[in-house]
């Protein structure tokens, strides 16, 4: 049998979390939306996800890192200022002891965002 938990909702996922946990997935949620306004809300890989013209980011709470994950290309433009931080294909680590680096993080989001809308943009040329 599968106990693996199923999640409806962001929130549900975050009031699942320890309560110093919820405040920090709180405001990087709020760093999320403010830097991608239109991005819908999901949960995409039992993960909270940001959603505008196909995955944004993702994030995820661990017992010693909030994992972000904002595709490969949102690491590899951003790796020079990733460098103290545990990084690997799409994936990038803050530690949990430590304040995120949410000004970074908004600019990794906006970058994706940036992604996203080109990528929309071709697609719908090519349809012309």
């Amino acid at each position: 049998m599968n106990d693996k938990i199923v999640y409806g909702s962001i929130d549900e996922y975050i009031s699942s979390c320890a309560p110093e946990v919820q405040e920090i997935l709180q405001t990087l949620r709020r760093v999320i939306q403010e830097s991608a306004p239109h991005a819908k809300e999901k949960i995409s890989y039992q993960m909270p996800t940001f959603d505008l013209h196909g995955n944004l980011v993702h994030f995820a709470a661990f017992k010693k890192h909030i994992g972000f994950y904002p595709a490969p290309s949102g690491i590899e433009a951003f790796q020079d200022e990733l460098k103290e931080y545990h990084t690997s294909k799409g994936t990038l680590q803050f530690p949990i002891d430590q304040p995120l680096p949410y000004e970074l993080i908004r600019r990794i989001v906006q970058y994706r965002v940036q992604q996203n809308l080109e990528k929309a943009e071709s697609k719908a040329k090519k349809k012309r």
